[in-house]
């Protein structure tokens, strides 16, 4: 499978972006998905995770309240929606894959298969 993450931009504290990951192959269903993002000087975080249909995800404590992923099947598409964004949001966002059988995964278990999107936020 391969992805590419779009949706990135420039807003202000406060603000709201929407990240869209597509996915090639007909298997999209079966792999449990994720946001990963990396700020600039700083180690990646594991951002959102959402199991193979869509049934359960994972925020981190962070982003919790304010952030929430969704996946499209039908679309093999999976989503970001960042509300009350702040400046310790900016970073490239990646979205990545797993096709481990447990939920969830650990974050070493997700593959990172395309280009990130850059997210900055400005106070």
């Amino acid at each position: 499978v391969q992805l590419q993450a779009s949706g990135g931009g420039a807003v202000q504290a406060g603000g709201s972006l929407r990240l869209s990951c597509a996915a090639s192959g007909r298997t999209f269903s079966s792999y449990h998905m994720g946001w990963i993002r990396q700020a600039p000087g700083k180690e990646r975080e594991f951002v959102a995770g959402i199991s193979r249909i869509g049934g359960d995800t994972y925020l981190t404590n962070s982003v919790k309240g304010r952030f929430t992923i969704s996946r499209d099947n039908a679309k093999n598409a999976v989503y970001l929606q960042m509300n009350s964004l702040k400046p310790e949001d900016t970073a490239v966002y990646y979205c990545v894959v797993s096709s481990v059988d447990i939920w969830p995964p650990l974050e070493n278990e997700y593959a990172y298969l395309g280009q990130g999107t850059l997210v900055t936020v400005s106070s």
